[in-house]
């Protein structure tokens, strides 16, 4: 059985089916309704003919029968013009009048014709069409015959029936294509609530699940199917919820346990172990702070009117990045543009990108180089480095939360590059990292223009 995944492809399937099997029976259908229609006519026309001939009938008093018919009327039912004939047949079964150049009956007596019947028969290579109907005349009963010739020329009504099927019944079909078309685009409309619920699923993601779909709008028969997926997407937000406020709960409380550790430590003596513990409790609260940052930003939606100076963020991420890059005997600086460049964002959210991709740079950038962060006016931010570059399999999975080249160094978790990759697309905009022909890496994060 062939099964379509389109309601519309469905829909028509059926339609085209329903409308091949209507264009063959309804043409029969009217063809047969038609033909009914001429034989009633034509039985009535003939025998109005029948009455109008027997009120032609004399009864005479030594008991013959006469036919008493107008000099204008006789043509009718000559043989030359042959529209009608008739014959008048008595109860023994004799002619005693007939049209036919032989004196015959038009039709074969037998029981059949004591009442009203119909016939057709081929007569001189002509189709007649004929009643009997008994008329009493005088104190006797007479059968009167009448035949109507249906090849002659004035005879219209069996004509049309008979072109019916070659000249009309062909416009059904394209009646009913006409029809298809009309049906298929009110399935479309009707289906419009659908489509617009569907551009509202798109567009529900982890950091948009207070979405959902209208229910109102939707038709009757999908109303139960929304509200159903409606009260999914609660739960489904609910757990998000609780997922996003754990951690950001666990980073929060891990913060004040560090800083006591870190008061305890430095209260030790100088000496290589009060050394080594420092800097775990550094790369501890770096991981715990960022952590925190991307709970934050996974709820984190950029207002519409939201703009900011990316030139100054960058200033200030510089500024705040540059004590580090001192103590590990390397270089910062600030190119591009000298003026304010205006974009659509919000400013904290862009600080802690551009800081990340400065802390990324100084981490894999050796010693006595230096760290460029070139500012366009286009609102595009250039990180560039002198560090060993990155491999084509690794440029996509950079980006990814907790994903880490080196496995073994323990001062990066892997989040730093997934922040900024959040806040790039909490911007509609795009972060890529590509390596430099004179050696090193840039990274490159496009932002929308105020």
């Amino acid at each position: 059985m062939i099964r379509f995944h389109s309601i519309i492809t469905r829909i028509v399937v059926l339609h085209v089916v329903a409308i091949a099997a209507t264009s063959i029976l309804m043409p029969l259908a009217l063809y047969w309704l038609l033909n009914e229609a001429a034989n009633n006519l034509h039985r009535d026309s003939l025998r109005s003919e029948a009455f109008i001939i027997g009120s032609f009938l004399r009864p005479q008093p030594d008991g013959k029968l006469v036919m008493d018919m107008p000099r204008e009327m006789r043509p009718l039912y000559s043989p030359e013009y042959g529209l009608y004939a008739y014959a008048v047949i008595d109860t023994d079964g004799h002619v005693l009048f007939s049209s036919r150049p032989d004196g015959q009956a038009l039709f074969t007596p037998d029981d059949k014709s004591l009442s009203d019947w119909l016939v057709r028969r081929r007569a001189t290579g002509s189709e007649l069409f004929g009643v009997t109907v008994a008329r009493a005349v005088g104190e006797k009963m007479y059968f009167i015959q009448v035949g109507q010739d249906l090849a002659h020329r004035d005879v219209i009504i069996d004509d049309v029936v008979t072109s019916f099927l070659p000249h009309v019944a062909w416009i059904t079909f394209p009646i009913l294509l006409v029809l298809l078309l009309i049906d298929i685009l009110i399935f479309r409309r009707a289906l419009q609530p659908v489509r617009d619920a569907s551009r509202t699923a798109a567009a529900i993601s982890p950091q948009r699940t207070d979405v959902r779909l209208p229910e109102q709008t939707m038709p009757t028969e999908i109303r139960p199917l929304v509200h159903a997926v409606n009260l999914a997407l609660e739960r489904l937000e609910a757990g998000f919820r609780a997922q996003r406020d754990f951690t950001a709960d666990m980073a929060h409380e891990l913060r004040t346990p560090l800083a006591i550790v870190r008061a305890r430590v430095d209260s030790l003596d100088p000496g290589p172990s009060r050394d080594a513990l420092r800097a775990d409790l550094v790369n501890m609260t770096r991981t715990v702070n960022q952590v925190l940052d991307i709970a934050e930003l996974e709820a984190f939606i950029v207002g519409t009117d939201a703009k900011a100076d990316i030139h100054a963020v960058c200033a200030d991420a510089v500024a705040f990045m540059a004590p580090l890059a001192v103590e590990m005997s390397k270089t910062i600086a600030l190119t591009g543009a000298s003026g304010p460049v205006w974009v659509r964002g919000q400013a904290e959210a862009l600080f802690r990108a551009v800081r990340n991709l400065i802390e990324n740079a100084i981490r894999h950038t050796p010693s006595g180089t230096s760290i460029e962060v070139d500012v366009a006016k286009e609102g595009v931010v250039r990180v560039i480095d002198n560090g060993p570059g990155i491999s084509e399999a690794d440029r996509e999975s950079i980006f990814r939360r907790f994903w880490r080249r080196d496995r073994t160094r323990a001062e990066s978790r892997g989040i730093g590059l997934a922040i900024v990759a959040r806040v790039a697309e909490a911007h509609e905009g795009s972060i890529t990292a590509e390596n430099r022909p004179e050696g090193g890496a840039a990274f490159i994060l496009k932002l929308r223009p105020a």
